[in-house]
């Protein structure tokens, strides 16, 4: 028997990730740069269950091949998480008096992000054959894709009690594009031995923004987010001196506008052929019963209607040492709430030489478990540069590992 269903959420997962400074922070580089005008590139991506011509093929498209499919079944586990970040944008600090500083800033953000199942896996890309006799897990699987702009307003307070830092930003956003998909923890499907019947048991929640309007200039909802940071210099016990910073970046929502719909079903679905009693039974109608999107309408009980949906809310932790004005050793964590990520720790050994800084990136956690990376950073009176990766070995090991990052940052300073 044709499974239908594995079409359905294999189109649910690639129509997720065609939707499309490492850490999407404004503030974390105005100690360096000061009042400035900059634009701003920062990609990263990684998964724990894919290879990295895999993911390449479903985001950008192309053949996916049986090596392709069996170089990232051997990575799967249980459980599996794949997430695709990139922002784009220019932002400027202006001059406001001796304490303060204005931000000002546009930006636009894609976020794709997947937490699936083995079993999830194998249905989409090799069918439910090898489940014959058996039930897949379809439970506790979710498909996250945003697209937004933003427009944003802030203040950089710049000499709290001489040398602290606070910072914070609201910002008006624009909701683009929107797919999310989520099954519970009973979600399954049994394939009897002979491959006659399909037992379909179907929780799960999906909401879709309007597919007729998707092109950057697409409104589809509106929405707000804050950023709030923290930076102070002080002295450890060893009278080294030290910098703590705290960052939180996006905490908001989109209102996605009554166009978009919601689809919700927890019910058992039992497929096991049609009658047809006569030729004349052959109608349109019946074989649109059979077709893949009948079978959601089936299923699910879809709606229009506006609903309110939380963005990724990073946070992030960072402790500097200066060992001198040569050495320096960060210790840094970070998590991405809403976005299937897992809590992530990095430490970044630097070395300043002249006007360029050279900074080493080792990290555990996120989307592909060990990271590492690389970035230099050039400094000068009129001039900020930044460029670099916080993972690199999607670069240099493709069949084992997918996980790659990108940024670039690049500033004119003001008086």
């Amino acid at each position: 028997m044709k499974l239908y269903w594995s079409k359905i959420v294999l189109l649910i997962f690639t129509s997720a990730l065609n939707s499309k400074a490492q850490y999407n922070a404004d503030f974390m580089n105005y100690e360096q740069t000061g009042r400035c005008v900059s634009l701003d590139l920062n990609i990263e991506s990684g998964s724990n269950g894919m290879s990295k011509d895999m993911v390449n093929r479903l985001v950008w498209g192309g053949y996916i091949s049986n090596e392709i499919k069996s170089q990232s079944a051997t990575l799967l586990k249980a459980t599996n998480n794949f997430g695709y970040m990139a922002n784009y944008g220019m932002s400027a600090f202006i001059k406001g008096n001796a304490k303060f500083d204005y931000l000002i800033g546009f930006k636009s953000q894609e976020v794709a992000n997947s937490l699936y199942t083995k079993d999830f896996f194998n249905l989409m890309f090799y069918g439910n054959q090898s489940y014959k006799g058996g039930t897949a897990n379809l439970g506790n699987t979710s498909v996250n894709a945003l697209k937004f702009q933003e427009a944003k307003f802030g203040i950089m307070m710049h000499n709290v009690d001489s040398v602290g830092k606070i910072g914070v930003s609201v910002s008006v956003l624009k909701g683009q594009q929107l797919f999310y998909f989520k099954t519970n923890e009973n979600s399954s499907l049994y394939t009897s031995a002979d491959g006659s019947e399909l037992v379909l048991n179907s929780n799960f929640n999906m909401a879709i923004s309007d597919t007729n309007n998707t092109g950057i200039g697409a409104w589809n909802g509106i929405g707000a987010s804050a950023d709030i940071f923290f930076e102070t210099i002080y002295k450890s016990k060893w009278n080294q001196k030290c910098m703590l910073t705290v960052n939180v970046n996006n905490l908001g929502f989109i209102n996605w506008w009554k166009n978009s719909v919601q689809y919700s079903s927890d019910s058992t679905f039992r497929y096991s052929g049609y009658t047809v009693k006569n030729i004349n039974d052959l109608r349109d109608s019946t074989i649109n019963r059979i077709s893949q999107d009948s079978l959601l309408v089936d299923l699910a009980n879809g709606r229009s209607e506006n609903f309110n949906v939380n963005i990724p809310t990073s946070l992030i932790l960072v402790n500097k040492v200066y060992f001198s004005e040569k050495y320096r050793l960060s210790a840094g964590f970070r998590h991405i709430y809403n976005a299937n990520y897992k809590p992530y720790v990095f430490l970044e050994p630097e070395l300043k030489h002249k006007n360029v800084c050279y900074t080493l990136h080792l990290g555990y956690g996120g989307y592909a478990k060990l990271n590492v990376g690389f970035s230099a950073t050039w400094n000068t009176k009129a001039w900020f540069v930044k460029v670099g990766s916080n993972s690199l070995q999607g670069f240099v090991a493709p069949n084992a590992s997918f996980s790659q990052g990108f940024f670039l940052s690049i500033a004119k300073k003001l008086k």
